[in-house]
């Protein structure tokens, strides 16, 4: 295989990148001088070099001690009460922009039916139970969570991962209160490009 199809193919394994997108990426790193391959090619080394996922939430970030936590779940003024969940760290990102929340996240890492079946495994599930059953003293605190958000998109996939997320909560004996966000976001979209004023809306009307 020769280096224009070989790189083709790889930029392919990236999310929503086809074939001819692909193409498009690779003639235009031909054309680009050396110094910027360079710099492409060192930030990726620095990015998989430095960027840890958080011990409690699964949030990467550029971790500049042992710490285990990102910045997030380190953060004394979050409330240690409110859990939301996401389905992929875009989310989180977003939800953040909106200032509304201030609680701590766990991202699950997928939806149902968006995963391919080798892959369901992948789903955080357990992890989700543990952090809720033996909390990360540093994250949480000692007193457990009173309510969790689950945040999901409101796409079909999106329905069946928080059945699914509900049932290994009760599997658990969870006590506090189980949420959704309300209707808003419009049937079929995603948290990622939703808009602020839609989120906070979301967000101040869960039940």
């Amino acid at each position: 295989m020769d280096s224009i199809k070989k790189l083709t193919e790889l930029f392919t394994k990236f999310p929503t990148v086809g074939p001819r997108t692909a193409g498009r990426f690779v003639y235009y790193l031909i054309k680009q001088p050396k110094e910027k391959i360079d710099e492409l090619t060192s930030a990726i080394l620095e990015l998989k070099n430095k960027i840890k996922l958080c011990q409690f939430c699964f949030q990467p970030y550029e971790a500049l001690a042992e710490e285990g936590l990102c910045p997030i779940c380190q953060n004394p003024s979050r409330n240690k009460q409110l859990l939301c969940i996401v389905e992929k760290e875009m989310d989180l990102e977003t939800i953040e922009k909106t200032k509304k929340y201030n609680g701590l996240y766990f991202i699950l890492g997928g939806t149902v039916g968006t995963m391919k079946p080798e892959e369901i495994n992948n789903l955080r599930i357990e992890e989700l139970k543990l952090r809720v059953t033996k909390p990360f003293d540093a994250a949480q605190g000692q007193n457990g969570f009173s309510e969790i958000i689950i945040a999901l998109n409101p796409t079909q996939e999106g329905k069946a991962t928080s059945i699914l997320v509900e049932r290994a909560l009760k599997e658990i004996n969870f006590a506090g209160k189980i949420t959704h966000l309300a209707k808003g976001i419009p049937v079929g979209g995603e948290l990622e490009y939703a808009d602020e004023e839609t989120l906070e809306s979301a967000f101040d009307g869960r039940k």
